[in-house]
Parts: C-alpha cells; sequence; structure tokens
C-alpha cells in the first residue's frame, strides 16, 4: 500500500507541472541520453540522477567541445566511473571505457555508491578532474572530505589503466554547498567552468589553474538554467517531429528527440 501511494504521489506531482505522466516516462531522447519525467522531477529540488548528469556531459561535448579543436578531454559517464571504482583490476574493463591514448584530460563524476547491484544508489556526488598530461588529478567535493576515498580509489584505477603514476589532490577550497542535495548540481557546473573557463581558453603556453577557491556556485540557479535548456531541446524536438513528412512520425508516441 505504501508504494502505491507513494506512486500515486510522485504522479500528482508531476501533474502539477501540466502532465500525469509516470517517473519513468521519457521525457526528451538527446544523442545517446534518455531523460524522464522522473530525471526532470529531480533537478527541482533533489539529489540529481546519473542521467541528468549524463545529459549534462553530452551537452557540453556536443554543443562546446565538438565545436573546439580540444578534441582530446573525455568527460566520462557517471556509470563509468562507478564501473572504474568497482573493478578489481580496470585493465579487465578497458574495452568498456574509451581510449585514452591521446587523451590530455578526463572529467569523472565520482559516486560514492559501494552496491555493485545499484548503480543509481549512493548519497553524494564529487567531482574528479584527471589531468593525464601533468599527471596529477584534482578532486572537487562540495561537501568535504567527502567523496575523497572513492575519488582516490578510481584515480589509482586510472593510473593502472594508463600505466603512468597520478598524484591525487584534494581541493578542499572548492565551493561548498549549502544544503544536502545540490551535489550534483555542482558537480555540472564546475564541470563547465573548468571546461569552458580554464582548459578550452589555455594556449598550452601557460600554467593553468584548477583551483576554485573563491568562486560562487548558486545552485538554485544552476538548476534552473539546466531545466531551460532542457524544455529548449524538447521544444525543438517536438518542433521538428511536427515537421516531419512521415505521418508515423508526426504521431509518433516517443519523446521528442535531439540528434
Amino acid at each position: 500500500m505504501t508504494h502505491y501511494i507513494m506512486a500515486r504521489l510522485q504522479q500528482r506531482s508531476l501533474g502539477r507541472h501540466g502532465d500525469s505522466s509516470y517517473p519513468d516516462d521519457a521525457y526528451l531522447s538527446y544523442h545517446d541520453v534518455r531523460l524522464t519525467w522522473g530525471d526532470i522531477e529531480s533537478l527541482r529540488d533533489d539529489w540529481l540522477t546519473d542521467n541528468v548528469i549524463s545529459f549534462w556531459e553530452e551537452y557540453l561535448e556536443h554543443e562546446y567541445l565538438m565545436k573546439s579543436d580540444r578534441t582530446n578531454i573525455i568527460l566520462l559517464r557517471p556509470s563509468m566511473s562507478f564501473m572504474l571504482l568497482q573493478t578489481p583490476d580496470p585493465r579487465t574493463v578497458r574495452e568498456a571505457l574509451p581510449d585514452f591514448s591521446k587523451t590530455t584530460h578526463v572529467f569523472l563524476p565520482v559516486n560514492d555508491c559501494r552496491n555493485v547491484l545499484q548503480a543509481e544508489g549512493g548519497t553524494h556526488w564529487s567531482l574528479l578532474l584527471v589531468s593525464i598530461v601533468d599527471e596529477v588529478a584534482f578532486h572537487y567535493d562540495s561537501l568535504p572530505p567527502g567523496n575523497q576515498e572513492e575519488a582516490y580509489q578510481i584515480t589509482r584505477k586510472l593510473s593502472i589503466l594508463l600505466n603512468k603514476p597520478i598524484r591525487f589532490v584534494q581541493l578542499n577550497d572548492s565551493p561548498v554547498q549549502e544544503n544536502g542535495s545540490d551535489c550534483g548540481v555542482f558537480v555540472c557546473l564546475n564541470m563547465r567552468y573548468l571546461l569552458l573557463k580554464r582548459l578550452l581558453i589555455a594556449t598550452g603556453k601557460e600554467k593553468v589553474s584548477m583551483s576554485l577557491a573563491g568562486k560562487k556556485v548558486d545552485a538554485s540557479a544552476g538548476r534552473r538554467e539546466i531545466l531551460k535548456i532542457i524544455e529548449g531541446f524538447r521544444k525543438e524536438g517536438v518542433k521538428r517531429r511536427s515537421m516531419s513528412t512521415s505521418p508515423a512520425g508526426r504521431k509518433s508516441r516517443s519523446p521528442p528527440r535531439i540528434e
């Protein structure tokens, strides 16, 4: 009975926003990511799902990285970071991971979930930025020490995979959240800032600081911005479908799609 009541409450909550869909119903397909109504709800005032963070990485790749000549930066998805953390020997999953041979930097969302049967578990997100060229891993945690052990273990696994030493640095001057649910938003906003304001504008001749000391993060505004971006793509997907020459395409019940 409790599960039934919770499901009805979730459904009613979604209905406030003009739709009676269930949390698992599709909301938007954006390249390789399928967002659900539940993912959208998490963006309003809850702990961000893996899907939302995967969408954000997909968005940064298609809107920025692919338009830059710096294609040697990898944004690793949460599922791959989780796989690295859980695998005793990372070399056994090499084929499932990107080719790092020409990579300069890797961004990894870190989750404190330790249950291999529950990839969507955990209670905290943080961000790991590995500079392969400098052999240093920088850990940004909005509730320090937070995921320090998990980030260190991922760094160690990546070091084995790359067959080179990587020094782990816990950046204790990173922006700190004010509640218990904004960690994923901090990961998204810090990732964008480091990518766009540090790495993509670097000339290669200067020493780039990876510190975020003194930086302010407005998580509420960040949530609204990410939602606005998703809504924009959803409207564009609906528009493209309505302009489809195929009657089947115009009548499709699948979510709006951007690809």
